[in-house]
Formats: structure tokens, C-alpha cells, sequence
């Protein structure tokens, strides 16, 4: 049984949490932005913009979506994501396929040169955060996602539309 399955109940009062939790919001907007930038640095090597990327990792982890469903996904507009669907379209790295569910949403789904652009960049990435993680355990790092989850759960009444 692990501390994530199983938080354990709170030690502090939810005000004195708070400051520490705006230390978080402090952290992850400059954490973001500088990931951001290394994206679209990296992208003439790597061929791709951080928006086509997110897609294509969207859709590698989850499997064929609609549009409005990765928009969800990732808190995005519907037309940002549609056009960075175009552009990954145009660069035979996703392509279009019927949804049973429902017609005029089609599925957007990996090609196999997609998938092998998204392979070989998290690949990078991942040599990348291991040079972050060398003294963080596993536990700190669920720590650390339990506590980014609550946060983002908190605003879900946000429409990013």
C-alpha cells in the first residue's frame, strides 16, 4: 500500500497550507514558460512546435481523440488545438479516421511517423529529467503529482474556450 493510494489525512490546518500552495503557483508558471522555450528551441532539430507536439503526445498516451476532447485534455481552446492538428496533418504525423460515436467530430489518430517523432523526442526528454530526479524518490514525485492534481482540480470550472 503506497502513500499515493492511500494519502494520509492532513497534518496542517488548510490556512497554513495555503502560502506553501502559492509557492507551487509560484514555481510552476516560470517552470511552464521555461519548458515552453526549450520546446521551440529545440524544434528546428526536432521538427516540431510545442503545440503539435502536445497532440502528438496526447494521442500516444491516450490513444485517438477528437479534437474537442484534447482540448479538454489539455485546457486548450478547441481552435488551437484544430490548428495544430492541421499542422501535424500536413506533416503526415496524425491523420483523420471516422468516429462511431459521432459524425461530424472525426478521430485524430497517431500515423507511424508520428508516433516515431513523439517517441524519439520524449526519449530526449526523458535523458533530460534524469539529471532532475537524481536525488528525488519515487515518492517524492507522487507527492509532488497528488499535489499538482488537487491544484488543477481545483480550477476544472475554468472553460478555455
Amino acid at each position: 500500500m503506497t502513500e499515493t493510494e492511500h494519502p494520509q489525512p492532513p497534518t496542517a490546518d488548510a490556512d497554513d497550507i495555503a502560502p506553501q500552495l502559492m509557492e507551487v503557483f509560484a514555481l510552476v508558471g516560470p517552470l511552464y514558460r521555461r519548458v515552453q522555450r526549450k520546446i521551440e528551441q529545440d524544434a528546428p532539430q526536432q521538427g516540431l512546435s510545442v503545440g503539435v507536439r502536445a497532440v502528438l503526445d496526447l494521442l500516444r498516451e491516450h490513444g485517438p481523440m477528437t479534437v474537442p476532447q484534447m482540448g479538454r485534455a489539455q485546457s486548450l481552446s478547441r481552435q488551437f488545438v484544430q490548428r495544430m492538428v492541421n499542422d501535424a496533418v500536413a506533416r503526415n504525423l496524425v491523420e483523420t479516421a471516422p468516429n462511431p460515436a459521432h459524425q461530424r467530430s472525426s478521430l485524430i489518430r497517431l500515423t507511424d511517423g508520428g508516433l516515431a517523432a513523439i517517441t524519439a523526442v520524449t526519449g530526449r526528454e526523458h535523458a533530460l529529467l534524469r539529471q532532475a530526479g537524481a536525488d528525488l524518490t519515487g515518492a517524492d514525485v507522487a507527492t509532488c503529482v497528488r499535489v499538482l492534481a488537487r491544484m488543477l482540480a481545483l480550477f476544472d470550472d475554468v472553460d478555455v474556450d
